[in-house]
């Protein structure tokens, strides 16, 4: 390509992206709205991205409904860009983009895996795993996603045979530095009891306990997290996202539906723009602490509208098969992309 016809492509990429955000509009808000049926949607097919996890690729797993699929999020003020992949390549070409957290994270970067492969199914892509670190790179763009998992984001220490939940101790932090933008995300393994927990101790301060209230600790853990982002971001170098808690639907009373029991059997979203349910208070908990954050960390604000969502989750149709009942997780094309969407739409405005 010559320096001409180079110039003339970046000019009209930069329109493209200019028309995209001017269609956001500044005074929108994204992440309020609701579902519509859109049978241009999924944005992609499952067959086509074959290293879906298991616990993700529904259709897969014998999942005889579709519409699920079916949906976009359509917010209340403005049009929300349709994800392009190749429009994202191009513009983070070169970066590292680092999803930290638990398997929630996962969801979402299995998704934005998937959107971007399927969008450039002729580009060779590198899946690997090192250690905790699964990086999924586009070696035509240089672009690397990687997931890292960490449930909790603060340190489990091995103390004396027992494992130690330390409140107030991030050093994993140092695995994150360097970074052109970071995704994090926890909540749900707070909430592990018994066999499940992986650990045997909660350290706050200088006070070790057997057991706390499981609020009071995810609190004073994100407050941790919140000073490693004070002490060692430059936003000039490195964005920075929370995803804001993903629901579940394992009680029917929680959409008001006597009918129902929990997501199994689910086959349409809630078409109002609230949930009847309410915001959880993890998310509320979130965004107090992301308020005192100096430096800018964007939410990503998955909550409510994915809370309209009790048909998105894996159901019987998950790991455990018809055993298991997952409405936790989410199917995959399914909700995660929404994120992403929401994500790069983001991305594109700042």
């Amino acid at each position: 390509m010559g320096p001409f016809a180079f110039a003339t492509s970046l000019f009209l990429f930069l329109i493209e992206i200019c028309q995209q955000v001017d269609g956001i509009g500044s005074k929108c808000d994204i992440y309020k709205g609701k579902w519509v049926f859109d049978a241009s949607y999924p944005l992609y097919n499952s067959s086509n991205c074959p290293f879906i996890h298991q616990e993700f690729n529904c259709q897969n797993n014998g999942r005889p409904d579709r519409l699920y699929q079916n949906f976009r999020w359509q917010p209340t003020s403005c049009n929300l860009p349709r994800f392009n992949g190749k429009d994202f390549l191009r513009k983070f070409r070169g970066k590292r983009i680092m999803f930290v957290g638990d398997s929630l994270g996962l969801n979402q970067w299995q998704s934005l895996t998937c959107l971007l492969h399927t969008a450039t199914p002729q580009d060779p892509y590198i899946s690997q795993r090192v250690a905790a670190i699964s990086t999924f790179s586009f070696p035509t763009y240089g672009v690397s996603i990687m997931f890292l998992r960490n449930a909790f984001l603060v340190d489990i220490v091995n103390e004396k045979d027992r494992r130690v939940l330390k409140l107030n101790s991030i050093g994993n932090g140092r695995i994150w530095k360097g970074y052109d933008v970071l995704i994090f995300d926890t909540w749900h393994w707070w909430l592990l009891t018994g066999r499940k927990q992986p650990w045997d101790y909660v350290q706050d301060n200088n006070i070790t306990r057997k057991d706390m209230n499981r609020t009071i600790a995810y609190k004073k853990a994100l407050r941790t997290w919140a000073r490693w982002v004070n002490l060692n971001v430059d936003p000039a170098k490195t964005k920075v996202f929370f995803q804001g808690v993903s629901p579940d639907h394992v009680d029917s009373r929680d959409w008001a539906d006597p009918t129902a029991k929990t997501c199994r059997g689910e086959t349409w979203p809630i078409l109002s723009t609230e949930y009847p349910g309410g915001s959880p208070s993890p998310q509320d908990v979130l965004k107090r602490v992301l308020r005192s954050v100096s430096k800018k960390v964007h939410l990503l604000d998955i909550t409510g509208l994915s809370q309209l969502r009790k048909d998105g989750h894996p159901s019987a149709f998950g790991y455990g098969g018809h055993r298991g009942n997952d409405c936790t997780h989410w199917c995959l094309p399914g909700v995660p992309d929404t994120w992403n969407e929401l994500l790069f739409a983001t991305l594109i405005q700042t």
